[in-house]
């Protein structure tokens, strides 16, 4: 079993930043790929970012450039370093982890969740 935590949510202005922290506990981190998600109201869940155990990283096209997920397995913790926030950015964003990266994003049903946290922009 996974436990995932996020963190770093909350209200920005256009053009602002954020960084955003998933947190795992359980099972060990390293053999999980992770990602992030992130759903706007009246919307379906939309893949983000996802990373493997290597680090390699993947990136939808509507956050490429922006947006970076890293990952510290030392501190069983992903990021999502979000610049250039506009305000179609804002929805809950929730990290997940699978032992198979390539099934982030593509959508398979994923292992764990964490509950989200709500990240907005105003305009």
């Amino acid at each position: 079993q996974v436990q995932l935590v996020e963190s770093g949510g909350g209200l920005v202005q256009a053009g602002g930043s954020l960084r955003l922290s998933c947190a795992a506990s359980g099972r060990t981190f390293s053999n999980y790929a992770m990602g992030w998600f992130r759903q706007a109201p009246g919307k379906e869940r939309e893949f983000v970012a996802r990373i493997s155990w290597s680090g390699t990283t993947f990136y939808a096209n509507s956050v490429k450039g922006r947006f970076t997920i890293s990952r510290d397995n030392a501190k069983n913790t992903v990021y999502l370093q979000m610049n250039s926030l506009k305000p179609e950015d804002t929805a809950v964003y929730s990290c997940a982890a699978d032992r198979v990266p390539t099934r982030i994003g593509a959508g398979y049903e994923l292992e764990y969740w964490g509950q989200g946290t709500q990240v907005t922009v105003s305009s």
